[in-house]
């Protein structure tokens, strides 16, 4: 899984060459702990489709407010380095798996 910070996070997403799907979390956040195996998993499922990225809020503070994240976990879908649709809080797979597959076509 990619780890994303201030200095590379515009880097990252611009050069992407498959859709990236950031998980922003914190330390301190017990259901981003929960969410986390979750997207683990799915990461393995579509490392030919998807990036699969994690910015922790509290150590990339710039990226965290540009992009309006007051509340955790939130997950957001790049592409062509535009927000292309995302998600909060802990979901089970099978519902990340559908909101991924619908989005990936759209």
């Amino acid at each position: 899984m990619l780890i994303l910070t201030d200095e590379n996070f515009k880097k990252e997403i611009q050069n992407a060459e498959k859709p990236v799907l950031v998980d922003f979390w914190s330390a301190h956040c017990l259901p981003c702990f929960m969410l986390s195996p979750v997207l683990e998993k799915l990461a393995e499922e579509y490392r030919d489709k998807v990036t699969f990225a994690k910015l922790n809020i509290d150590e990339a503070p710039f990226t965290a407010r540009e992009y309006e994240i007051d509340r955790i976990p939130i997950v957001l879908l790049f592409k062509k380095d535009k927000v292309a649709a995302g998600f909060m809080g802990v979901q089970p797979g099978g519902i990340i798996r559908e909101w991924l597959e619908k989005n990936l076509k759209s």
